[in-house]
């Protein structure tokens, strides 16, 4: 069930799942007056898709100036019918890095618009990790994808509204569009002492979300619960998860136990032994896939985004995180994560995890080294402010 939480002069709702996302994201499109900005890493052609476009086209139809960003990759199987559909009815629609030859291993492949954020008439918006794809049970899911997102109210809108309009004016100005425009942009400052949006950008921002991650975790005295669907942190993030178990703090994982991606799920496996034997607990997810990219810390610091803790995210793509310094609304999110493990999860007990077969572990070593093979040799990239 979705909670809502006023937060340092913000009104903070939590939604669980594209079943309590995608209504409200609907009713605030259908009442906005000026601008739409929605940018998607996956926008599908199914039923959740259908009924996000028509509200994005009911929208430009009234005067609304709408936008839709779509990234070249997660959104290439979207068909040029349902663009056309969108430009014809108003929306103005621009590709993050298209895909123009999708089976070439290129250096900046790699380097993608992850983030799901939406911003309505600067006063409405949603960050969090959810896909505009059907969400419901069915077409080989159990049950919905576990995910979050937050709808924001208040002052830190403005930040968000601002990291949206500036991306969308690079990409514009990169296609010979409103250079003029793009000059005069400036970004709005923070606004609140409890609420921190956060990006990662590959340039200014490159480690924001991580170091956000990082002193939480070395400043937790209690828990720290992360669930997380791609977990494949670096060593300073598995140091500071080490030395906080170490120090008598609960630290507790959920990750994916369904296998989605083959090359990431078992590069993840190769970090269960470490974690394991330092008293980590970790819990896979059986339910359905999950997809949530969320932390909470004492019970009194979250995070709810698109942001992987693993290379991809953290050193290739952009992303953007909220997060919030807030008692009432960390312990919506504990109790919701607590609900689904206890619900969707089995715990993986250490000395069952070193009676794995050899060829289980030479395999989540394999997958681990490819990983980071691909991400410093084909992504990893020290971007300027044009590259996108």
């Amino acid at each position: 069930m979705s909670s809502m939480h006023q937060v340092d002069g913000h009104t903070l709702t939590l939604l669980h799942n594209g079943g309590e996302y995608f209504p409200r994201l609907i009713s605030a499109m259908d009442g906005a007056v000026h601008s739409v900005y929605l940018e998607a890493y996956i926008f599908a052609a199914d039923a959740s898709g259908r009924i996000i476009s028509d509200a994005l086209q009911h929208a430009a139809r009234r005067g609304v100036k709408t936008h839709l960003l779509l990234d070249g990759f997660g959104c290439a199987e979207l068909p040029p019918a349902w663009v056309d559909e969108l430009r014809a009815a108003g929306v103005e629609v621009l590709w993050f890095r298209p895909e123009i030859a999708r089976f070439k291993l290129r250096r900046h492949r790699l380097r993608r618009l992850h983030r799901k954020l939406a911003v309505v008439d600067g006063r409405i918006a949603f960050v969090g990790g959810i896909n505009i794809i059907d969400d419901a049970p069915g077409n080989g899911l159990a049950a919905p994808r576990m995910d979050y997102a937050v709808e924001v109210r208040g002052d830190t809108v403005a930040c968000i509204h601002a990291a949206m309009r500036r991306l969308w004016l690079l990409i514009s100005w990169t296609n010979f569009r409103r250079r003029r425009e793009h000059a005069r942009f400036q970004f709005a400052p923070a606004a609140s002492q409890e609420i921190f949006f956060l990006l990662c950008d590959n340039l200014r921002h490159r480690r924001d979300i991580e170091l956000a991650y990082l002193k939480a975790i070395a400043d937790a005295r209690r828990e720290i619960i992360i669930a997380n669907a791609y977990f494949l942190p670096g060593r300073r993030f598995r140091r500071a998860l080490l030395d906080a178990a170490r120090r008598g703090v609960r630290v507790v994982l959920l990750l994916q136990g369904q296998v989605e991606y083959r090359l990431q799920h078992y590069a993840m496996l190769a970090l269960y032994d470490e974690l394991l034997g330092a008293g980590v607990e970790i819990h896979e997810y059986h339910a359905s896939f999950l997809h949530a990219k969320v932390a909470v810390v004492d019970g009194c610091w979250a995070t709810v985004g698109s942001s992987n803790i693993d290379p991809f995210s953290l050193w290739l793509g952009r992303e953007a995180n909220l997060v919030v310094r807030d008692a009432g609304f960390a312990e919506s999110l504990r109790a919701s994560l607590l609900q689904e493990m206890e619900q969707g999860a089995h715990p993986v007990a250490h000395a069952a995890w070193r009676k794995q077969g050899v060829w289980m572990h030479l395999l989540a070593r394999a997958s681990y080294a490819a990983v980071l093979f691909l991400t410093s040799v084909f992504g990893y990239a020290r971007g300027r402010e044009g590259d996108i």
